[in-house]
């Protein structure tokens, strides 16, 4: 031990020895004064073999500048003269003897003896702490890189089931649907088997009886009434012709086979073949107004489809009133198109039955008693949404119905 400590040198060497990490001593020229076996052993020097060595021997090349006498860090550490730990959150590193850098952990301490200055380093050797760091680091690496991987995985297993799910339900709502409509196709069936049942055998019931009755008649005097039994044979045969229409009507409806074949023609001469068939079915005392002002309205449209349309609305208004009662029939015209209005004083649509009276089939339970398919109307509606029409309706049960039809206009090509 150098005369540094001579006063007490057996001390000082017992507990220079008895300190486990390295020990290096230094004066205010980074002369080494003072080394103990742990630091020694450390950087690969033998006894006394550091002192009066400049510091620089113990530290990596690249970092002696950091290190000069005067402006570096041990300059301005020698000037604060406090202890402290070097380096917090740098990386250290000390260099051995052999040349290999090796990473340390560094603790100033800088103290006084005879008025001179020392600064006294202890030195941890974290070799191993550092390559567990770097261990932990890699494993943590590795890790991360599985966490990502298996993420990845699970977010395409996810979306996968996802998408099978979505496919599922997809599946099972087409499915429902499926079932739904063949529900409501054999519910269909259903009504039409007991709809023809009954819409055709009174009326052949009608004109077997009727075919029986002429055969009776056979004298020439009795022509009269062969003439009535014709008449009704003529209407049931014209009444099913026209449920067959309306069944052909709806079957191309709903197949889109409908081809309409527009042309330009008076109005008046559609209106005028309308109320003409329909008064022939009007009953005692009933009457149909209609305008007779419209010889110069021209209209570009299907002209058996508004026929078609009108008939039905005009022999509704006529099936659904009483007798002595006045059918109004009004047309108007606009920029957009035609308006055409068709109002009873007939039994009306109960409010409840309202919100059903387009659907195929139905009737309102205070027309059940009256002879009738119930497509009509919807067979009605299906044109006009296909002309880019629309219809709409007011009612009141006992008071009467106003029909009321918008017919846009269409250019002619």
């Amino acid at each position: 031990m150098p005369n540094l400590f001579h006063e007490n040198e057996f001390v000082f060497n017992v507990l220079f020895e008895a300190v486990a990490e390295g020990v290096v001593v230094v004066d205010e020229n980074q002369t080494i004064v003072a080394t103990n076996a742990a630091a020694e052993k450390m950087f690969g020097y033998s006894k006394n073999e550091l002192v009066k060595q400049h510091l620089n021997i113990l530290i990596p090349s690249s970092y002696h500048a950091n290190h000069s006498d005067h402006g570096g860090y041990y300059d301005a550490f020698y000037k604060q003269s406090s202890a402290r730990k070097m380096g917090e959150n740098k990386n250290l590193f000390g260099t051995h003897k052999s040349g290999n850098n090796f990473p340390v952990e560094v603790g100033l301490n800088p103290f006084q003896i005879n008025n001179k200055k020392y600064v006294m380093s202890i030195l941890i050797d974290i070799t191993n702490r550092k390559k567990s760091e770097a261990k932990i680091l890699e494993l943590n690496t590795l890790l991360e890189e599985k966490i990502s991987i298996r993420t990845t995985e699970l977010n395409k297993t996810v979306s996968n089931l996802e998408k099978e799910i979505e496919k599922r339900v997809k599946a099972e709502t087409k499915l429902r649907k499926s079932l739904k409509k063949e529900k409501e196709l054999n519910e269909l069936k259903t009504k039409f088997l007991s709809l023809v049942s009954h819409e055709f055998k009174t009326p052949l019931s009608g004109v077997l009886n009727a075919a029986v009755l002429i055969g009776k008649y056979k004298l020439t005097e009795m022509q009269h009434k062969r003439d009535k039994h014709l008449s009704t044979i003529k209407n049931k045969v014209y009444y099913l012709n026209g449920i067959l229409n309306d069944f052909l009507s709806m079957e191309r409806l709903e197949s889109g086979k409908v081809k309409y074949k527009l042309a330009n023609f008076k109005l008046s001469k559609v209106v005028n073949e309308v109320v003409y068939n329909s008064n022939m079915l009007l009953k005692s005392g009933q009457r149909i107004n209609y305008p007779l002002n419209i010889d110069d309205l021209n209209i570009y449209q299907d002209e058996k489809i508004l026929e078609l349309i009108l008939s039905n609305l005009l022999h509704n208004a006529i099936k659904y009133s009483l007798e002595n009662t006045t059918i109004d029939f009004k047309i108007k015209t606009n920029n957009k198109g035609f308006i055409f209005e068709i109002k009873d004083e007939g039994i009306g649509i109960p409010y409840e039955d309202q919100k059903h009276i387009f659907e195929r089939y139905f009737r309102a339970e205070n027309a059940l008693t009256s002879q009738g398919t119930g497509i009509g109307l919807n067979i009605v509606k299906g044109h006009l949404e296909s002309l880019g029409g629309t219809i709409e309706f007011k009612s009141i049960k006992d008071e009467g119905t106003i029909f009321i039809i918008n017919l846009p206009l269409i250019k002619e090509v």
